[in-house]
């Protein structure tokens, strides 16, 4: 029976794992089924392009890098968000992967309370970004404050 096991030889507890989407531009591509308008970051605005969502593995050091899963964002046709991916692929990877990494890096868009308790819950450590008009609770005596008055 054939597995799934990710060997890699620079992972250990202090590697991680990144989570980020891009738009791959096809201007002229002859797949229409792939190809939607969308926003690209590095064009600054809308394009033709197929946008796909990354998981990659890397130890940190410079040059390793692996990609470990990837999904094509079709909404139209799977009908799956962005964090739906994300949360495929995350759980994927702790339980496919034989991965030694525990912590998680990826972009505001992926920061939704369903995927931090995902991670929090599987005991990994993430470090994302969030906009200052979220809350967030950093004790249950605390309760939930809002992020930009946090020092």
């Amino acid at each position: 029976m054939r597995t799934n096991k990710a060997v890699f030889k620079q992972d250990d507890s202090e590697s991680y794992l990144i989570c980020d989407d891009n738009v791959q531009y096809r201007r002229y591509t002859r797949f229409k089924e792939l190809v939607k308008k969308q926003y690209s970051g590095n064009e600054h605005g809308t394009v033709k392009g197929i946008e796909l969502v990354n998981l990659i593995h890397s130890s940190g050091k410079d040059g390793d890098f692996y990609p470990i899963d990837y999904r094509i964002y079709t909404p139209d046709t799977d009908g799956k968000t962005k964090n739906d991916h994300f949360q495929e692929m995350f759980l994927r990877a702790i339980t496919d992967k034989n991965l030694k990494a525990r912590t998680i890096l990826f972009d505001s868009w992926y920061a939704s309370v369903d995927n931090l308790k995902l991670i929090n819950r599987s005991g990994w450590t993430f470090f994302t970004t969030l906009k200052s008009n979220r809350t967030v609770s950093i004790s249950k005596e605390q309760g939930y404050i809002h992020l930009d008055i946090i020092e």
